[in-house]
């Protein structure tokens, strides 16, 4: 099972980026392990995939929350904007974390399971739900640091 994590007081929009990463490549892992023919017969767990799910099922658990931690902490501009979205990347994150936890509750992970898995709706929505936040916050920091340089000239 997934653990949960909870927000820390420290780097938000740094959090976020990680557990974005972590999720990326995961999905990436899961597309080469879907090519790949594994069976699933005979075999207990399915080793590396079960870990890469895993890590991407413990990045997901308050994915949001960290990111709406994020947006109050660098005190982003049209917040009540982000906290729109923040709805979206929640119900997102659950179902697609929903699909994952399925996925590790199976005694075998096979490649078929696995495809499945990529090609789910949820998980195509997640990341693209992710490939936005990642670009929103590169978006922020740029701003930050034009602004930054701007106020020490």
């Amino acid at each position: 099972m997934a653990t949960n994590h909870t927000v820390s007081g420290g780097n938000s929009r740094g959090d976020c980026r990680h557990r974005c990463d972590t999720i990326e490549e995961s999905y990436e892992f899961m597309l080469a392990y879907a090519a790949q023919g594994v069976s699933g017969e005979g075999q207990q767990s399915g080793g590396q995939a079960r870990e890469y799910l895993n890590r991407a099922a413990a990045a997901l658990a308050g994915l949001s929350e960290v990111f709406s931690a994020a947006v109050t902490q660098e005190r982003f501009a049209h917040q009540e904007r982000y906290r729109a979205f923040l709805a979206v990347l929640d119900r997102d994150a659950r179902d697609a974390l929903a699909a994952f936890e399925l996925v590790l509750a199976q005694p075998a992970i096979s490649s078929q399971l696995v495809d499945n898995l990529n090609a789910s709706i949820h998980v195509r929505a997640l990341l693209t739900d992710l490939f936005l936040i990642d670009e929103a916050l590169k978006t922020q920091s740029r701003a930050t640091n034009v602004s930054s340089v701007k106020t020490t000239e």
